[in-house]
Parts: structure tokens; sequence; C-alpha cells
């Protein structure tokens, strides 16, 4: 019986397990992002983020261990230059998930995986947003306070400004009041001129 285990062989058998996981890790670090199945994902993500931890005490032997899973050189080296600093203060939780629209051929279920440190898309107005917060307490009946003082205030200055729009309308009414009779005048002129072509 199989009871308790929970790893997804994923229907191969251990070597090409192993490899295609190696292969699949290689490629996230060096693309930091790549396109698979939800299961492949799910499995990749348990294989490297141990990988990932390793990485971050930066010794001859764990360089050794961190090689023996992905045998590529390149990729220790990046992941020990590159991502281990980006990580560093990260306590776990190095990669994102993020479901996709299923594949055409086969209906099968897809995914993003992403190294979180590595995002330039999302995440980045909720850290300033948490910025404004802060821990300080003030009574009761300051808050209250402060609001109504703010409101007042601001009451204030939209009546002034509502005072000076006024005038400054009233002064441009008039001018248009004495050119109107004007135009007025010269109106009557020209349906004269119209009545005397008819005559003729």
């Amino acid at each position: 019986m199989r009871h308790g285990k929970k790893h997804n062989h994923l229907g191969r058998t251990t070597s090409h397990r192993k490899a295609m996981l190696a292969n699949m890790a290689s490629s996230l670090i060096k693309h930091k992002r790549i396109s698979t199945t939800l299961a492949k994902a799910k499995a990749l993500r348990v294989y490297v983020e141990p990988i990932i931890t390793k990485s971050k005490n930066d010794t001859t032997h764990s360089r050794r261990i961190v090689f023996s899973y992905l045998q590529d050189k390149e990729t220790v080296t990046e992941l020990f230059r590159d991502v281990a600093a980006k990580v560093a203060n990260r306590p776990g939780g190095y990669t994102r998930i993020i479901k996709l629209n299923n594949r055409l051929g086969d209906n099968a279920e897809m995914a993003l995986i992403e190294l979180v440190d590595y995002n330039e898309v999302y995440g980045q107005d909720t850290a300033a947003a948490e910025k404004k917060t802060t821990r300080r307490g003030r009574s009761k009946s300051a808050k209250a306070a402060a609001p109504a003082a703010e409101a007042k205030a601001s009451k204030a200055e939209a009546v002034v400004e509502d005072a000076v729009v006024v005038e400054q309308e009233a002064a441009p009414a008039a001018a248009v009041v004495e050119e109107t009779p004007a135009t007025e005048e010269a109106t009557p002129e020209a349906p004269a001129a119209d009545e005397e072509a008819p005559k003729a």
C-alpha cells in the first residue's frame, strides 16, 4: 500500500524524473520564469527551493551539493552569485506558481513558475502602501478632533475661493452687456437691405 506517499512520479522513471527536474531547475535559474504544466511546476517547486536555500551559504561544500543536483556549472555560478544575493533576506518561498489557460492540444493545466524576487509586475504598489502606516497610537479624542479641524479649514477655503470666482465672473458679464446693444443696432440695418433687393 502507498499510504502517506505524497511524491508525484509524473509518469516517469526515477532517472528520467531527476534529469527533467534538474533541467527545469536550471532553466528557472537562468531565465527566472518558465511555463510548464501545473503538476511539473509543483514538483519543481519542491525540488528547487531547498537548492536556493543552500545557495545562501556560499561555501565549496554547498556548491558541490548544488552541482550534484543541477549538473550545470554556469547555472550554479549564477545561482550563487546573483540569485543568492536577491533572496538573502527571504525566509523561504522563493518561487511563485501562476495558473494559465489549459494547453490547446491535450487540455493540460498550464502554469507559470517564477522566482519571486525577479518580478517587475506586481507587489510594487503594496510595498509602498505598507511603509505609510505606523504603529504609534494617538488618543481617540485627538483622532476625532484632527479630521474635524481639517474639514472646517477646507470649507472656509472653499467659500473664499467661490467668492473670488464669482467676483471675477461678474466683471466680464458687464462687458458682454455693453457689447450686445452695438450688435443689435447693426442687425436692423441688414433686413432693410434685404427688403430693398426684392423690390428691384
